[in-house]
């Protein structure tokens, strides 16, 4: 399966293309953004920039944990209307406006780690290339976790990184 999600006004916003390839246990990602990879790194990496673009709109997020360099760790919790949800991992590999390697698990599923590849590729003329790809536990690990939304969380938070980098905030 393979999607390019629109939102409203979608000609002023890139598409967000996520390829879930039928009976694998990844995913991937790809969006292209009007920001050099120093910016999008940054975006990845700052925890101030980092929260405020992160997931849909319609939550709120807290970071409780942040150490951005191979080794460290990372957490925050995200709510809205219906509770709180909390997420943590490790980064295992940290390269400066290149490459972050790291774990993805969301609390209320502890058992469902998955690993997460970004390489952010220079398109040159201040434009990136960020690539995510997802390796779950299982195929049916990550049919749950396109299931619950992601595909929105995904699009609505890289919509408002794209207005924070023409807004000059990154």
């Amino acid at each position: 399966m393979t999607t390019t999600p629109e939102t409203a006004g979608a000609s002023a916003h890139p598409t967000t293309q996520l390829d879930v390839p039928e009976g694998t246990q990844s995913l991937s990602i790809t969006r292209d953004f009007a920001a050099t990879p120093a910016q999008v790194f940054r975006a990845h990496t700052d925890p101030e920039v980092f929260i405020k673009w992160v997931g849909p709109d319609s939550i709120a997020s807290t970071i409780r944990e942040w150490n951005p360099t191979t080794g460290g760790n990372w957490s925050y919790v995200s709510t809205d209307d219906s509770g709180e949800y909390g997420f943590y991992g490790s980064f295992h590999e940290v390269r400066e406006n290149e490459r972050i390697v790291q774990t993805f698990t969301f609390e209320g599923y502890p058992d469902g780690v998955n690993l997460e590849i970004l390489t952010l590729t220079d398109l040159g003329d201040g434009r990136t290339r960020l690539q995510s790809t997802a390796v779950f536990d299982s195929v049916e690990s990550r049919d749950g976790m396109v299931a619950s939304g992601m595909e929105t969380g995904i699009v609505e938070g890289y919509n408002k990184l794209d207005t924070m980098f023409a807004n000059g905030e990154i």
